[in-house]
């Protein structure tokens, strides 16, 4: 029996392992320091490996073999890294240029009122917040970021858009976060972008990966 602070290793389905943190605060740098290391090529076997907030999925071609294999390396794995303690990573900056209001962002004056703030304001405090990507999912290349300030938190929308254009900026909860396609969403739209956040035909194929850090850069033209 793991501690509770301690990570689970699960099974899900014939051909992958979960491996869980707690709801910690540190729980999503130890995924992703996890998703790293494991992405480095510590397992021949793996085809795969996916962090999300809290954790990893590993996948492997399915044999019971391979399956036990794989556990005990990931067991091992996490065993090293733990004894080796938390190492500072290297990541990625990215700025996206954002237009913020109007057309782009028809969401930010009500999330103004909501917020009790005018919308000068909120493009403020949205700006000049550090966003850390926590996971990429929903639709590909769509960034869950975190790090949106306190002030800017809300619920979803009550309706869901039907379509949300491609490269709007959104905040629902306590995130923050880009659509690369047009899709339909419930995030309350304060901006958009052009950056291109998706192209499956290059490699790799989503302008953003889980750990790399994000400014939004308000622009008028």
């Amino acid at each position: 029996m793991p501690l509770p602070h301690q990570p689970v290793v699960e099974p899900l389905g014939d051909a992958a392992w979960l491996v869980r943190w707690p709801a910690l605060p540190s729980s999503n740098q130890a995924a992703l320091q996890f998703a790293r290391f494991l992405s480095a090529g510590r397992l021949d076997l793996v085809r795969d490996v996916v962090p999300a907030y809290a954790s990893v999925t590993v996948y492997f071609p399915p044999g019971r073999k391979t399956t036990l294999r794989v556990r005990q390396c990931l067991l091992t794995d996490l065993s090293d890294l733990e004894k080796a303690g938390t190492r500072q990573s290297t990541v990625t900056d990215v700025e996206i240029p954002t237009y913020y209001g109007g057309e782009a962002g028809p969401d930010l004056d009500q999330v103004a009122e909501i917020c009790g703030l005018t919308p000068p304001e909120v493009i403020a405090r949205h700006s000049a917040a550090l966003y850390t990507v926590a996971c990429i999912g929903f639709s590909p290349g769509f960034p869950y970021l975190t790090g949106l300030p306190a002030e800017l938190h809300l619920p979803r929308r009550a309706i869901p858009r039907i379509s949300v254009p491609a490269g709007s900026v959104a905040i629902a909860g306590g995130q923050a976060g880009i659509y690369p396609a047009s899709s339909p969403g419930g995030w309350h739209l304060i901006g958009r972008t052009q950056i291109p956040l998706f192209s499956p035909m290059e490699e790799p194929p989503t302008r953003l990966k889980p750990g790399d850090r994000v400014r939004f850069v308000p622009i008028s033209d």
